[in-house]
């Protein structure tokens, strides 16, 4: 299987990654980290300005059509920079818009997503053992609409989020529904996470939404699928961000007249780590394989799991390692490693760890249903 990224891949992780080495300085971050949203609104726009909102988008939508592996490629450079930028809960919820959604949906949401003008984010996860597809929210029709109750715990980046995506329980099965986020029966709770991020818990009481899709059909799972791969993206990059800081940090200090690069506890440390991130993108790119046509949900499923377990395992693994051979200078936060760790703690419990990781593939490879 060839993982090699083509010309256009290529030309997005080159961009992304111009714009972002130019960007995201330490000191940036540091205002970014004392603001409201805790979103770089600028970065945003200089994204949206590039072009690269756009380009994981259809065609038909006025995108470039990269779909997931346009985003992934997004997502992996913004993990090795730690930008502060709502990009994989906005732009898999536009994906699932734009495969599900209705023309009127697709019209209203897209082009402002894309000119970064508005966005939209994903509420997914609950209080307690929930899983995203068999959600304690619950839908129930109301005439042409939706009303929607229930409590999303940890919505991220709600801030400059004109909708919200929900999963909840219908009489046919998960559904998925779009709620504007300020409307009627709609309340915030604002929470501060791991990554120094802003998220919210979302109470909703009777709240008005509109269905994306159709009853039995794929559109809550093929969300929850996508921010699967969507994280590990992310959490690849944030792993091999962390490495390189590692490796330049010791290649400059030195212990006993060599450099710390030199010793062989450290060195088999930071392979332990090479190892790891290897494995999380050979299986981030089989995710992303499985997802293009022909499509199978099951293979789908079985990548999206194992990437996101891999990303979830050996990702907090390498942060660790990368944390412990810095020393004392990786807990000081006017050190640019220290932000690398708490990413990759915060995205290692994002939709579940690794036990519940494990749990789901067993789940799929023997045909029974996970407990909620």
């Amino acid at each position: 299987m060839d993982f090699s990224l083509g010309e256009e891949l290529e030309a997005v992780r080159d961009l992304a990654r111009e714009i972002l080495t130019d960007r995201v300085t330490p000191e940036r971050l540091r205002e970014v980290e004392v603001s409201g949203g805790r979103v770089d609104e600028q970065l945003w726009a200089d994204l949206a300005t590039a072009g690269l909102l756009a380009a994981v988008l259809p065609e038909p939508d006025g995108g470039a059509g990269l779909g997931m592996a346009g985003l992934c490629v997004l997502l992996e450079e913004q993990g090795r920079r730690v930008a502060p930028v709502p990009l994989w809960p906005a732009l898999t919820g536009a994906l699932t818009v734009a495969a599900y959604g209705t023309e009127a949906q697709r019209s209203r949401l897209l082009p402002g997503l894309m000119d970064g003008t508005s966005r939209l984010t994903v509420a997914l996860e609950e209080f307690g053992p929930a899983e995203p597809l068999t959600p304690r929210t619950a839908a129930v029709a109301d005439g042409a609409g939706w009303r929607i109750s229930g409590v999303k715990a940890v919505v991220p980046a709600p801030a400059g989020a004109r909708h919200v995506l929900v999963t909840a329980a219908t009489e046919s099965g998960p559904g998925l529904f779009l709620v504007a986020s300020d409307a009627t029966g709609v309340s915030w709770e604002s929470a501060e996470t791991t990554s120094h991020d802003m998220s919210a818990h979302l109470t909703l009481r009777d709240a008005p939404a509109e269905r994306v899709g159709t009853p039995g059909d794929e559109a809550a799972a093929h969300l929850v699928r996508n921010a699967f791969v969507a994280l590990a993206a992310v959490q690849t990059g944030v792993a091999a961000g962390a490495l390189a800081h590692a490796a330049g940090h010791l290649r400059e200090r030195e212990q006993f007249g060599r450099p710390l690069a030199t010793f062989q506890a450290v060195q088999h440390q930071l392979a332990d780590c090479y190892i790891d991130i290897e494995a999380m993108r050979v299986t981030l790119w089989q995710a992303v394989d499985a997802l293009a046509e022909p499509f199978d949900a099951g293979s789908a499923d079985r990548a999206a799991t194992v990437a996101k377990w891999w990303a979830t395992e050996g990702g907090l693994n390498t942060v660790h390692r990368v944390q412990h051979v810095h020393g004392g200078i990786g807990v000081d936060t006017d050190y640019p490693v220290h932000r690398h760790f708490l990413w990759g703690k915060q995205i290692s419990t994002t939709l579940g760890g690794a036990g519940a990781d494990l749990e789901r593939l067993g789940a799929l490879l023997t045909g029974t249903a996970v407990a909620s």
